[in-house]
């Protein structure tokens, strides 16, 4: 059974180490949840990350909200997020209160210049990831591209994007090819 202090440890890195947001955290969360401690396997971490990502909220939190509930339950969802959530919160208010003391300086503006293209990075390896995972095929790229255009180009609010793909779905689970053979079996 996972102890109490190696759940808070190990978010508590993720936490604290992890630039760019809670996309950024899903390669080093895969290192300490799956490489590192073997807590989950490949399989449950990506369906964890892919429950996480459809539910309202913060990602970085409901990872941990549903690791930490899975390894140790209630106690264990209340560890993951204090932990995960704790330097952040630190660095969020510090950050709050020297940024009008330095927000003109020219090394914080080069450092926060520096840290955008590396948050992009750590923000497109999970994302590659999880399409392989998903089974990203050509026949089926258009649909995150289309998506992504839709909101980036024409300005649609993603809520009606993630509506209209639940729709989709839902409508090509029904009516699309290869339904009929799944029904008969």
């Amino acid at each position: 059974m996972v102890k109490y202090c190696e759940l808070f440890w190990s978010f508590f890195k993720i936490g604290t180490f992890t630039l760019g947001g809670g996309y950024a955290m899903i390669p080093l969360m895969e290192q300490e949840l799956v490489d590192r401690h073997g807590w989950l396997s490949q399989e449950d971490f990506l369906d964890q990350v892919a429950l996480s990502q459809s539910m309202p909220g913060v990602l970085a939190v409901n990872m941990a909200t549903g690791v930490g509930y899975r390894l140790r339950g209630y106690r264990g969802a209340a560890v993951a997020i204090v932990a995960n959530i704790m330097m952040p919160i630190v660095f969020i208010i510090t950050l709050a209160m020297l940024y009008q003391l330095f927000k003109s300086n020219t090394h914080v503006v080069h450092f926060f210049m520096g840290v955008r293209p590396a948050a992009v990075a750590l923000i497109a390896a999970p994302v590659f990831k999880l399409a392989k995972s998903a089974q990203v095929t050509w026949r089926t790229l258009w649909i995150p591209v289309t998506s992504a255009l839709l909101i980036w180009l024409l300005g649609v609010n993603p809520v009606y994007v993630i509506l209209a793909a639940i729709v989709l779905g839902l409508l090509w689970s029904k009516i699309g090819p290869g339904t009929n053979e799944d029904r008969t079996n």
